[in-house]
């Protein structure tokens, strides 16, 4: 009998109050399959050992979250920036996910050239798509609600992703869909149809919008159903356009942190089947 998790994912910063022991233990008791992880909790605790600690409760690592951060234009941050990616894929592949998310990076201080921020992005993914394929991993550029591209992402569609991506093959560039991030672009749907059409969607993220947004907006993200968001909705467009993969939910919320990890990933779990499968 089905459980309506087949294909759920809890992203590791939903409930980031558990260890990488405690949240490996809560998935495997729960019967959540995947996990998407972060690189910083990942790299604390041993990637080889989170490989091995995953692997061994059968969890399927869905993402890695996250690479980017392409922007620079200092030669010797672009260098620092691209061999920081570099390790990441590395990352990406010892965990056994085929998919390292990227977070292209905001202006550099001082500048207003969004469009010369875009094109240093595409020089690095020249230089790190080919890596990233030699070692079996795919790169998703996530494109951020426009209020991060000052600052953390000059690349806030997912035309201007796939503008982007296009450049390289499809086993090596593609997109995040995140429906916090796209739900109010009304382009969004046919942008979702362009990237299925070519392979290009590499994972699908969930989270909510809710108002008012807390002073900390980087954090505002709303538990599924909370919000303005119909998950079913943008689901639907995903999976019309080919997508068959994990569905991956990625909270960024003050309270859900306060409370008992294992409580807000039951929580979550239940929030997915509610309003994302039935």
């Amino acid at each position: 009998m089905s459980t309506g998790l087949e294909r759920f994912s809890i992203n590791q910063m939903t409930v980031k109050q558990l260890s990488l022991p405690e949240l490996v233990a809560a998935c495997a008791e729960s019967g959540v399959p995947g996990v998407g992880l972060w690189r910083e909790p990942v790299q604390a605790y041993g990637v080889e050992a989170a490989a091995k600690l995953v692997r061994d409760a059968g969890l399927t690592v869905t993402t890695l979250c996250r690479g980017g951060f392409l922007t620079a234009t200092d030669p010797a941050e672009r260098e620092a920036a691209l061999a920081d990616n570099r390790r990441a894929v590395d990352e990406a592949a010892t965990l056994g996910t085929d998919t390292l998310v990227l977070v292209s990076g905001g202006l550099p201080p001082g500048s207003k050239d969004l469009h010369g921020a875009r094109e240093r992005i595409a020089d690095a993914l020249a230089e790190l798509g080919p890596y990233a394929e030699s070692h079996g991993v795919r790169l998703a550029i996530e494109p951020l609600h426009p209020m991060y591209a000052a600052d953390r992402c000059v690349v806030s569609t997912l035309a201007q992703a796939l503008d982007l991506a296009e450049r390289f093959p499809a086993h090596q560039v593609g997109v995040t869909v995140d429906t916090y991030h796209i739900w109010w672009d009304d382009h969004a749907p046919e942008q979702i149809a362009r990237a299925g059409a070519a392979g290009r969607i590499h994972t699908f993220q969930l989270a909510d919008w809710t108002t008012p947004l807390p002073e900390g907006v980087l954090n505002g993200r709303g538990q599924i159903g909370d919000g303005a968001i119909d998950m079913r909705e943008w689901k639907g467009y995903v999976e019309a356009a080919g997508y068959t993969g994990a569905i991956e939910v990625e909270l960024f919320n003050e309270e859900l942190w306060a409370r008992e990890g294992r409580e807000v990933l039951a929580e979550t779990a239940a929030r997915f089947v509610e309003h994302v499968i039935r």
